[in-house]
């Protein structure tokens, strides 16, 4: 008698379907490769990229101290000049045989931080309290340094004083001390005159206020 298996068959391992093998080890390739680039091409090309990245961060950095430094230079350079002429106008001061030992002593002390000399009176004039006149009251944290004397000539007891100033607003104030000081009075109103770069050859390039004072000489 013929017998008929309508189950169906197991196929055998090696009868399983073409191409399922290759395309396993196409994956594993795949795979293999990509770990490859990763560990050969990615993490190196990474690590380059944040040590550049960490480099032009701190270019930068170093640009910016730069332009900081570059920023104030015109400043300092005024700052300079300010102190080289102030300078120059006190060795001249001292060196010339016209005016007495207590003004040239007077003038030097309004051209630092010790200011004027002054009377009592004079003092209560100048202070914020009541007694104060907002009129002959200087700034107390004002720097002398800002100006410096070019010429200092007398006539009798009159005197003429020309200058230089890196603020208009810096002449008043040598003014006022002048005025508050024992040793001048009637010192007149200044007159300044802006100074442009282009008009100092050979200077820095800053411009500065030129000015002149006028008034009496206490001997």
């Amino acid at each position: 008698m013929i017998k008929i298996n309508l189950l169906p068959q197991r196929k055998s391992k090696k009868q399983q379907e073409p191409g399922q093998l290759e395309a396993l080890l196409a994956l594993v390739g795949l795979v293999g490769a990509g770990a490859i680039v990763f560990v050969l091409v990615h993490r190196p090309a990474v690590r380059e990229r944040d040590r550049l990245g960490a480099e032009v961060t701190e270019l930068q950095d170093r640009n910016n101290k730069q332009r900081q430094k570059v920023a104030d230079l015109p400043a300092r350079q005024a700052a300079v000049d300010a102190e080289t002429k102030r300078a120059d106008s006190i060795t001249r001061l001292v060196g010339t045989t016209v005016l007495p030992d207590n003004i040239l002593h007077e003038l030097s002390r309004i051209l630092t931080l010790e200011g004027p000399t002054m009377s009592d009176a004079m003092s209560a004039l100048t202070s914020g309290g009541n007694t104060g006149d907002p009129n002959k009251r200087f700034s107390q944290d004002w720097d002398p340094k800002h100006v410096w004397i070019t010429s200092f000539t007398t006539k009798g007891d009159l005197f003429t004083l020309e200058g230089g100033a890196q603020a208009e607003s810096d002449v008043p104030q040598l003014a006022k001390r002048m005025q508050a000081s024992v040793y001048f009075r009637e010192v007149t109103s200044p007159l300044s005159q802006r100074v442009e770069p282009s008009a100092q050859p050979g200077t820095s390039g800053v411009a500065y206020y030129k000015f002149t004072l006028s008034g009496k000489v206490v001997y």
